[in-house]
This record gives C-alpha cells, sequence and structure tokens, in this order.
C-alpha cells in the first residue's frame, strides 16, 4: 500500500470521531488506532496478510494426484485453446460432438469454447479413436488444458 495513502487516512483519522480505521487492499491491510495515552496522538499497526502456507504434505498430496492424472492419460490429448466454458455439443438437448468410442478424423468438430460469448470450434488436429473425454459440460476450462484423449 503507497504511503500517501496511509498519510491521508492518519490525517482523516484525526479529524474524525473515530477511534479506529481498518483498510484491506488486496492482500494488504492497515489498521490505524487512536491511542489512549495522551503523549501519543495515534498508534499505528500495519500488518501484511499473506496467502496461507501449504505445508510440504499437501504439496506432496497435489504431486501425487497430478502424477495420478497424468498416468491415466494414455494416447494424444486435444488441448483447449483458450480460457472459456466446455460445451461438448453444439446446442443444449443436442447430441455430444464426439463420445468416448468414437473415431475421428483430421479436421472434425469435437466441441465448442465459449469465451466473451463466441462460440469457437475445436477441431481435431490428428485422427484416431476418442479414449477419454475430460471435461464435463459446461465446465470452464484454461489454456492449454486437456479435453480429451485420442488413440
Amino acid at each position: 500500500m503507497d504511503i500517501r495513502k496511509v498519510k491521508k487516512l492518519i490525517e482523516m483519522l484525526e479529524e474524525s470521531n473515530l477511534n479506529e480505521i481498518e483498510i484491506k487492499e488486496g492482500e494488504e491491510s492497515v489498521k490505524l488506532v487512536k491511542a489512549q495515552v495522551s503523549s501519543i496522538k495515534e498508534q499505528i499497526v500495519s500488518s501484511v496478510n499473506e496467502a496461507p502456507k501449504i505445508s510440504s504434505t499437501e504439496n506432496q498430496d497435489k504431486k501425487n494426484s497430478e502424477m495420478e492424472k497424468e498416468e491415466q492419460i494414455l494416447g494424444k490429448t486435444v488441448d483447449s485453446p483458450m480460457v472459456g466454458t466446455f460445451y461438448g455439443a453444439p446446442n443444449p438437448g443436442a447430441d455430444d460432438f464426439v463420445s468416448v468410442g468414437d473415431k475421428i478424423s483430421e479436421g472434425d468438430v469435437l466441441c465448442i469454447i465459449e469465451a466473451m460469448k463466441m462460440m469457437n470450434e475445436v477441431k481435431s488436429d490428428f485422427s484416431g479413436t476418442v479414449k477419454q473425454v475430460l471435461v464435463e459440460n459446461a465446465e470452464p476450462v484454461e489454456f492449454g488444458q486437456a479435453l480429451f484423449v485420442v488413440e
């Protein structure tokens, strides 16, 4: 937090009838408290809230689950070209573009990713058989996230 903002807050506290002010901005917070001792006009308490630390066992569990996911993906993956919402069908109530076991060819539409109200078709870069659909319908996806496993 900028020191000029803190100084302005001190001035505002002095001019007001308040005894304390606490401001949170992102991960930072500042708490100003008027002191009860007459020799001190105010007391400034400032602390930066850090993101919670993850214990080493939680880190190990995350690594293990990521490794399990990687082991489950055997074959080529079709990855999301953008951040958006995954749709497996052209419209609600319609059949999915592809299902597990379907044979696909290069250029076939596999799904739609909605980004900023635009519907973007995701096409296959290779031929094969769909072994896994890794994303649920209407689920948000990240750039580069695996959507399908094709063998």
